[in-house]
């Protein structure tokens, strides 16, 4: 199979996230949601905890996070997006959010230095996830927690490559929606006790989820299509109507909370 380049990927993530963070601020689905309050949930912070927002997007999970946390950095690939952070953390009056420019795959803060990570809806854009997952080891202090929030594709073979195709349609630079079985077992090569903490089904405007990524028409059209020519079991599976003509309609893709404890000593 072959491989996109690294540099060409990356390149193409800061681009299309670029032209749209403003959007992404913007997001209901990014605001809020069940799956930001499990990830509150289970986070557990002493006094003078530090806490990594990997791949922050827009900053909302950060900001939510500073509320528990006595700092906050929001690291993201692309300029445009930390831009978005920092007049979040103004409005929201979140002084202890600091906004950091840096790739997952090498983050630029000492060993053992932070008590908690997040990530929400992030890690689909993550072309060697194992790179940044051994990064989080490096900086997480022993016991701390890694809580990822994304879009998980089933095990079901046709219904994985159904959510791909629409995913990169929609956005050039989507990577893959990796299964619950495959974050289980890159989590236990890079060290971490893993867990499922919840797993969720997302509702998507498709108007709302197309206009958000700048979509072109004809993608967003061939989407369409695809569910419109899709058997039984992949309508079923992504709750999508029959015989779409207009962009108004709602379908759903799976979601999980996955928590990964670094070993203590």
């Amino acid at each position: 199979m072959l491989e996109r380049p690294a540099r060409d990927v990356k390149s193409q993530v800061q681009q299309r996230f670029g032209d749209v963070a403003a959007n992404y601020r913007a997001s209901k689905v990014h605001a809020a949601g069940p799956d930001l309050d499990r990830m509150f949930e289970a986070a557990s912070l002493g006094e003078g905890a530090r806490v990594l927002d990997a791949g922050c997007g827009a900053g909302h999970t950060a900001v939510a996070f500073a509320a528990i946390a006595d700092q906050v950095i929001a690291c993201d690939f692309t300029p445009a997006m930390l831009q978005q952070v920092e007049a979040l953390a103004r409005e929201r009056e979140a002084t202890n959010v600091r906004a950091q420019l840096a790739d997952v795959e090498s983050l630029p803060f000492p060993s053992r230095h932070f008590d908690l990570i997040v990530s929400r809806y992030s890690a689909h854009h993550w072309l060697r996830p194992e790179r940044a997952l051994a990064e989080f080891m490096r900086l997480l202090k022993p016991g701390g927690d890694l809580l990822v929030s994304d879009i998980m594709a089933r095990e079901d073979y046709a219904q994985d490559t159904f959510l791909q195709t629409i995913e990169l349609l929609r956005d050039p630079s989507h990577v893959r929606d990796y299964r619950i079985s495959e974050w289980k077992a890159m989590l236990a090569a890079s060290g971490f006790a893993s867990e499922v903490l919840m797993t969720f089904d997302l509702t998507l405007h498709f108007e709302t989820w197309t206009r958000r990524m700048n979509t072109p028409r004809q993608n967003a059209a061939m989407i369409k299509s695809l569910f419109n020519g899709s058997s039984d079991d992949i309508r079923a599976a992504f709750q999508a109507p029959t015989h779409l003509t207009s962009d108004d309609f709602t379908f759903v893709i799976p979601g999980a909370v996955i928590r990964g404890t670094a070993a203590s000593p």
